[in-house]
């Protein structure tokens, strides 16, 4: 008993080095000033912002999530000259096609680019790209090689508009993509052209706006607050750490995409592979602390589903793709950190009762665990505690994004307080199984969609005026 209780603690003690060690990083970050939340930045003229490119990927999704996605698109305040919303369905995905079509008159500014299958002779601008470029390694190694039977899911839609937007009109221009509920915040197009005079890529974080609707979603929606808007930000890192994006709400130069071979087709999500290769060949990452709203899974199911992909994902990006994208082996290692944070959850299962059980026999007067045993789970606890105190604090602050009311905010807490969360974090297990033996399995390369139910429509009936 004694050697188990020693490794539970060891590990435990390990994961909270990790999540320290993330913590202790310095961050990039773009603040929006109060004053120009509202109007936006006014110190650069019209004519010199860059051209921003909104690619909407969608696969069968319903009509009204979109509707509401379109409408806070309406309130972007950027010059209409100077940026483009274009839908990207596949071409057979009919009911999608004819629900954005029906949008025509709400939302002129709304264009629709359909992604024919890769038999098409349009997709030849990408082979001829892909052919001519090494940083597309997928294209030139393993058992992709030469392939172009890619999966019908967003890599392949964000593949199509990059390349074939860079053989009708050059690279003078930035991608930026959401996700189908995706809701920016009226500036968020000009923080991204602040941020890019001095870095790469521009990262919006993410809030969830239906958080109070289940238990799961304020399970699911606390993850986004303690990890997408809080230990993320860390990892900008002066450039410093092999980092990721947060797969919506991104800007990347579309001369980067060409340079470095834009994304690869044959992952479960791009969002981990696509990051570090951009920090491989010396690119930049800011985040910018004005966050989109999005939904979240109302089910424990349905946000699992979600997780898997996720965990399959990460373990796909932190495998071969490293080296083929030519990191460095120590690198490699400080890139495989960033599945610690979500790896210590099972660990604290186990570390947390069994330190807080040595520490009650040790009150008692009880002789059986050793001093090693002791102190460890004292220094294990004062962590886990001190932990969650920034985890509430941050989940505090950015509720305000979400709920206009103090008492809503408490109410949230008290929903994600510690036992409820060590509870779900056990949950997590599932996913981070799953997710592995689908990488052992080589599954999960199609998109596995998670439905959206239009949760956030009351963020666009607001307006920008009043969020």
């Amino acid at each position: 008993m004694e050697t188990f209780y020693i490794t539970a603690q060891v590990l435990y003690f390990l994961s909270f080095v990790v999540i320290l060690y993330f913590l202790s990083r310095p961050v990039d970050l773009l603040a929006v000033p109060r004053r120009f939340r509202k109007a936006g930045r006014r110190d650069v003229d019209d004519d010199e912002l860059p051209l921003i490119v909104l690619a909407y990927p969608v696969l069968r999704e319903d009509a009204a999530t979109m509707r509401s996605t379109l409408t806070s698109l309406g309130w972007i305040d950027y010059p209409r000259s100077r940026y483009r919303v274009i839908a990207i369905p596949n071409s057979d995905d009919h009911a999608t096609i004819a629900a954005l079509e029906s949008f025509h008159n709400a939302f002129p500014f709304l264009e629709i680019l359909k992604v024919p299958p890769t038999s098409d002779p349009s997709w030849e601008v990408v082979w001829n790209a892909w052919q001519d470029n090494p940083n597309a390694y997928w294209f030139h190694q393993g058992k992709t090689r030469a392939s172009r039977d890619l999966p019908p899911k967003k890599t392949r839609q964000l593949i199509y508009l990059t390349y074939t937007l860079i053989d009708r009109i050059g690279t003078d221009w930035v991608l930026d993509y959401i996700d189908a509920d995706s809701m920016p915040p009226p500036r968020h197009f000009r923080a991204a052209a602040d941020g890019l005079r001095n870095y790469d890529i521009v990262q919006a974080s993410n809030v969830a706006g239906n958080l109070l609707d289940s238990m799961a979603a304020s399970w699911h929606a606390f993850d986004h607050m303690c990890w997408d808007g809080l230990v993320y930000h860390h990892m900008t890192a002066h450039g410093g750490h092999p980092f990721y994006v947060l797969g919506k709400g991104e800007f990347y130069r579309a001369g980067d995409l060409e340079a470095l071979g834009a994304f690869n087709p044959w992952l479960a999500i791009e969002d981990p592979e696509v990051g570090m290769r951009f920090w491989t060949h010396g690119r930049r990452l800011v985040v910018v602390d004005d966050p989109l709203v999005e939904e979240v899974p109302i089910t424990l199911g349905r946000g699992f589903l979600q997780r898997y992909r996720w965990m399959l994902g990460f373990y796909q990006s932190l495998a071969s793709p490293l080296r083929q994208m030519g990191m460095s082996l120590p690198r490699r290692i400080q890139a495989r950190l960033n599945l610690g944070p979500v790896l210590s959850m099972p660990v604290n299962t186990v570390g947390l009762p069994t330190g807080l059980w040595a520490l009650w026999t040790a009150f008692q007067g009880r002789d059986i665990f050793s001093p090693l045993v002791i102190v460890l789970s004292a220094i294990n606890i004062a962590l886990y505690v001190g932990l969650l105190t920034i985890l509430y604090v941050n989940a505090w602050r950015r509720t305000r994004y979400v709920l206009d009311s103090r008492w809503k905010r408490i109410w949230y807490l008290l929903r994600v307080n510690p036992l409820s969360l060590f509870l779900y974090w056990s949950l997590w297990t599932i996913p981070i199984v799953v997710g592995f033996y689908w990488f052992v399995a080589d599954l999960g390369k199609a998109w596995a969609r998670t439905q959206k139910l239009d949760r956030d429509r009351w963020y666009a009936l607001k307006g920008p005026g009043k969020n």
